[in-house]
């Protein structure tokens, strides 16, 4: 009977969605006036500059005034203007992440994604933490680039659901000096400052927030600094980044639709829990002519150390992780004949830790679980590793209109793994757990190798001067994270994992007339030895999943004073074997969390010279909880109203009012441990900002 249910309301709103997309399409080409959409620049495609037309794949850019205009507290908000593309809010500044996927959760979270600034990973390979995204300076971008599907044949290992990368503004000529104010609902207060030359530039952000949830505050810095000089005949461009975040967390409230409580939603389960990272990060790119092209290396550091409670877990623990980076970056563009090739050279070395320690016996009511969860240190480990990578990437003419473009990444990664406790399932102190032997096992002193190669082949055919159509053939992967490899539980002694493979074809129709963008894709993709922790803890690679869809965004000119964009995505993420995930077959399943409707538009209105307006809507649609599909969160649709008033010359005001109907929603959904479990979603919350360029 539910799944009838669910058909007929595909059917139905399918119609719906059908009919407003035609609408939208007849009315863009009736009044639309300019176009501008082949002509974006993006530079994380292809590791060189170019523009959209280029491009054999989707790929979406949300420029500066989209991030200005809206002065995002969560990166969620700011990827809502995507189609395609969901970031999960968690409490406080925490999220998970869905790019042409589920949302992923665990080691895969962030291992099947890429989030970059200006190129370089936030985090090095293996590394990965799925909150990572907080430690982007996405608040005062100058843009965000995002790539759906691979992106492995240019950045390697992690690029394989698709990629994020924030790019960082940089000097200015002008010059200016700007500072912003801002405080909001639930006790939310935001302090800016950015200050830039003709050389030099410096931007920074504090921001104190209580939290809509009992005992789920934060406060979190953030600082950047941008240098850019020529010397030689060399542009160097240098970025220096800083973020901390501290945090009190909330975890999931429990219950069938509990989410809809309004006592209920504001109770915090574990005020104990705790969140506090830091991060930075430098780096140099430095550009000149060689030969017959253009060389661009980049060297780079990287610092990263966070500790949490797991609240979520038994006992309790405290984890802390970090990891130190130094690395290089190299990429050769040339053009000969009209061949455009682009080839380079990748290294890093990494060095990083590992650390689990319970304060204190597990407090539970099973025996089992006290006796195998013992206080005191569960893992302690470092891992050294080290990355080599080298890529091509060739853009041929077969005709005047068609464009054939092919690249090829082979990639190694060693991770050199040193255990600095006794390795097996024993206490810290060496003695035996009850039960047959503790939760933790932790592998003896090894070595680990994994050797990748990561092809695309795609063409652009243009039908005319502003229409486009575009394929792509890629394959994307990821090596195993540490975690999966070395944070080992019950009886497994060694996890003889391999690298995830997702293998995606993908078709698309783009283009440019008179005042309409618009961009419609439909891929396929295929993900084989998919990792997991199975039902007895044991970390294996034996998943396939598949992943269809189509992603489609609009862009229209309404009138002088009147912009409209829509994006659509509409998907569905299978299991194609029965992965032991579930005590029954799943396979055919449609995958938790993952929705298979997610849509948006903003109806941006500027009706003087002085006044802005933005009227946004979100809809994520109905997704199941859990891979046996019994448990359904039916989705549920936002309305956001943004204002700006240019009070005098360089003084702005600034009115956000978000979740504007007051709806009683989650965030996420899942099922576990014999509950429905959500994230609430916050209520009505009210900001105001004031701005000043002097």
């Amino acid at each position: 009977m539910l799944q009838s249910k669910r058909r007929d309301n595909r059917a139905a709103i399918g119609t719906q969605l059908f009919v407003k997309i035609a609408a939208l399409l007849s009315f863009g080409y009736a009044q639309a006036e300019t176009g501008v959409l082949l002509e974006e620049v993006i530079v994380t495609a292809n590791r060189s500059q170019v523009t959209m037309s280029q491009i054999a794949g989707n790929a979406s850019i949300i420029d500066e005034d989209a991030v200005a205009r809206t002065a995002h507290t969560h990166i969620n908000e700011l990827t809502q203007r995507l189609s395609g593309t969901w970031i999960s809010r968690g409490n406080g500044q925490e999220h998970l992440t869905a790019i042409r996927s589920p949302v992923l959760t665990g080691a895969g979270g962030c291992g099947a994604f890429l989030m970059a600034q200006d190129g370089i990973p936030l985090r090095a390979s293996g590394f990965c933490n799925v909150n990572e995204l907080f430690e982007a300076n996405s608040e005062i971008a100058r843009r965000v680039e995002v790539i759906k599907g691979p992106a492995s044949a240019a950045y390697g290992s992690n690029a394989m659901h698709g990629m994020i990368n924030v790019i960082s503004p940089g000097a200015s000529d002008e010059g200016h000096l700007r500072l912003g104010l801002e405080g909001g609902s639930h006790g939310y207060y935001r302090a800016r400052l950015s200050t830039a030359g003709p050389s030099l530039r410096f931007d920074g952000t504090a921001t104190t927030d209580d939290g809509y949830k009992n005992d789920s505050g934060f406060d979190q810095h953030k600082f950047a600094l941008a240098w850019d000089a020529e010397a030689g005949g060399y542009t160097v461009e240098s970025r220096f980044a800083y973020t901390h975040l501290n945090q009190e967390t909330a975890g999931f409230i429990t219950g069938n639709n509990i989410y809809r409580d309004g006592r209920a939603r504001k109770a915090n389960p574990n005020p104990e829990a705790f969140r506090d990272a830091r991060s930075f990060r430098a780096h140099s790119r430095i550009t000149g002519e060689l030969g017959s092209g253009t060389l661009t290396l980049t060297p780079y550091a990287r610092v990263a150390d966070m500790s949490f409670l797991q609240h979520f877990l038994p006992g309790q623990a405290l984890e802390e992780n970090g990891h130190r980076s130094l690395g290089a970056q190299s990429a050769w563009a040339s053009n000969a004949g009209d061949i455009d090739v682009v080839l380079g050279v990748d290294l890093e070395y990494t060095n990083g830790f590992l650390k689990e320690t319970q304060a204190g016996p597990t407090n539970h009511v099973s025996a089992f679980l006290v006796g195998t969860i013992p206080a005191g240190r569960h893992y302690d480990y470092d891992v050294t590793a080290v990355v080599s990578a080298a890529f091509i990437h060739t853009d041929i003419p077969l005709t005047e209109n068609t464009r054939l473009m092919a690249g090829l990444r082979l990639e190694r990664v060693n991770y050199d793994y040193d255990n600095r406790m006794s390795a097996g399932r024993l206490k810290d102190d060496g003695s035996a757990c009850g039960f047959g032997g503790c939760r933790f096992s932790r592998p003896a002193d090894r070595e680990d190798t994994f050797t990748n190669l990561s092809p695309k082949l795609g063409f652009v055919h243009s039908v005319s001067d502003d229409t486009q159509v575009y394929g792509k053939l890629a394959r994307g992967f990821r090596a195993p994270q540490t975690t999966e490899l070395y944070r080992l539980q019950n009886t497994q002694t060694v996890s003889r994992i391999d690298s995830e493979v997702l293998d995606s074809l993908e078709l698309g129709l783009r283009g440019s007339p008179a005042g309409f963008n618009y961009d419609v894709s439909v891929y396929w993709m295929t993900k084989d030895n998919f990792i997991f922790r199975d039902t007895t803890r044991t970390n294996v690679d034996n998943g396939e999943t598949s992943h269809r869809g189509i992603d489609a965004s609009f862009g229209l000119t309404l009138t002088e004073t009147l912009d409209l964009r829509f994006n659509l995505a509409l998907a569905k993420h299978k299991y194609e074997n029965s992965p032991v995930l579930a005590s029954s077959n799943i396979e055919g399943n449609l995958i938790d969390t993952a929705p298979e409707r997610m849509a948006s538009a903003q109806l941006a209105w500027q009706p003087t010279d002085r006044t802005g307006l933005e009227l946004e809507w979100i809809e994520l649609g109905e997704y199941y909880e859990d891979p046996e599909n019994q448990h359904l969160y039916p989705g549920h649709s936002l309305l956001n109203l943004r204002i700006r008033y240019e009070i005098t010359e360089g003084l702005t005001l600034g009115l956000r009012l978000i979740n504007l109907t007051d709806r009683k929603y989650a965030e996420r959904a899942d099922f576990g441990f014999g509950n429905d479990r959500y994230l609430v979603g916050e209520s009505r919350s009210v900001y105001v900002s004031v701005s000043a360029e002097l």
